[in-house]
């Protein structure tokens, strides 16, 4: 089975794949065809898990799968169906995450020396106080603001000043504080990570979730 892992979260719930198929396998279990100007064979198996991944999740909840749709600013939703989902892929893992009625987000990311070089200019100064050069703690600093700008589901955010994170404590998985502040807009979002061997994941959580 494909699916690594399924948790609840709140009335929704994430869900992980590992991509070991070949892209014939994906398009029949996505339902789907990669577009033809995707034209690098990793990220055509990441744009099929994608949506197989989403298909088996919303699936497992009774919500008929038939596709994606992208609104405007980039941000997918089901078609015929009004439940909130969201997707992010690291190859060979993708991540999704489907609520059936708030705004979601998840975002993984594989810690990488990058994260060293654009540091200073996606977090703010209390958060760089607090990542320090921890590779494994920028990660979860930037796949939480990555998770904040696909909850807001629209542009002009700047990282550093509109989507703030609370500091926390390192472990193999917790909470996180997050915050959106653009304008006068304040949203507060409950945010949960899992650190895993290579890779690192952050959710929206919703009270109720593990």
């Amino acid at each position: 089975m494909p699916v690594r892992s399924i948790e609840n979260t709140g009335g929704g719930a994430w869900a992980l794949w590992e991509v070991t198929e070949m892209e014939s396998e994906l398009t029949y279990a996505s339902l789907e065809s990669c577009p033809d100007d995707i034209v690098h064979p990793q990220k055509r198996l990441e744009w099929l898990a994608g949506r197989a991944l989403i298909r088996s999740l919303v699936e497992s909840f009774g919500v008929t799968y038939v596709g994606l749709r992208k609104d405007e600013f980039g941000k997918p939703f089901l078609k015929e169906h009004s439940s909130q989902i969201s997707l992010s892929h690291s190859y060979p893992y993708v991540a999704a995450q489907w609520h059936p009625s708030l705004p979601v987000g998840i975002d993984l990311e594989q810690p990488k020396d990058k994260l060293l070089q654009v540091a200073s200019r996606v977090f703010s100064v209390e958060e760089l106080a607090d990542a320090g050069n921890h590779l494994t703690k920028l990660c979860i600093y930037w796949c939480a603001k990555e998770v904040l700008y696909k909850i807001y589901g629209k542009r002009n955010l700047l990282f550093t000043d509109h989507l703030r994170v609370g500091p926390f404590t390192l472990a193999d998985h917790g909470l996180l504080d997050g915050r959106i502040e653009a304008g006068d807009l304040l949203m507060k979002a409950p945010l949960k990570y899992r650190v895993y061997k290579d890779f690192v994941v952050v959710f929206t959580s919703y009270p109720g979730g593990l």
